[in-house]
């Protein structure tokens, strides 16, 4: 299995892969991880690979092999979109965030994202950002996407969950767990 998370600095984009990871290992795959920052602390493009079965040899996946491609915003998942394969999912958080060049006014954000997406791939956009808020945890946009994530997986809900509660400092537990559950819960 092929994942490729996507997003911006700041976004938990890596304890997003750090729960995948730790996750499939605990079914007993061999699990294979490598981060890609970018200007990852202005804002800028964050990569991960996520890849998982019997035996991985590279963390890398190649335009054209991701099964999911986990999007923490819309941008970033339009970026993105050479790297699914044929029948892959696309699971994308609605949330725009201005790269450096729109901020600059050097460029203007692309409008309508989602329909450009939409029709071309299998296609799952989710407003994480209010279920974070739901979960009473703006910053856990990223567990709600685990949890939408989660749900199109075989593995177990209780794996997850106990992925999280050893992943996550105590202070951010209960909001995790709850954004968690409003994720895998949804669609």
């Amino acid at each position: 299995m092929n994942i490729m998370i996507v997003g911006v600095g700041g976004q938990g984009t890596l304890l997003a892969s750090r729960i995948l990871g730790n996750t499939v290992i605990s079914e007993g795959y061999d699990v294979k991880v490598s981060e890609v920052h970018g200007m990852s602390q202005r804002g800028g493009s964050v990569v991960t690979y996520v890849k998982f079965g019997d035996k991985v040899y590279s963390p890398i996946i190649d335009k054209g092999e991701a099964d999911i491609i986990l999007a923490f915003e819309m941008l970033e998942a339009y970026r993105a979109l050479p790297y699914l394969k044929k029948g892959g999912k696309i699971l994308v958080n609605t949330q725009e965030i201005d790269p450096m060049p729109v901020i600059t006014g050097a460029m203007k954000y692309p409008e309508r994202i989602d329909e450009k997406l939409s029709g071309k791939v299998n296609l799952i956009t989710v407003d994480a950002l209010k279920y974070a808020k739901q979960a009473g945890n703006l910053r856990a946009v990223n567990v709600v996407l685990i949890g939408l994530m989660a749900k199109n997986t075989s593995i177990p809900y209780e794996k997850w969950v106990n992925t999280i509660k050893t992943s996550t400092p105590e202070k951010f537990l209960e909001s995790n767990l709850k954004a968690f559950d409003l994720g895998y819960h949804l669609k």
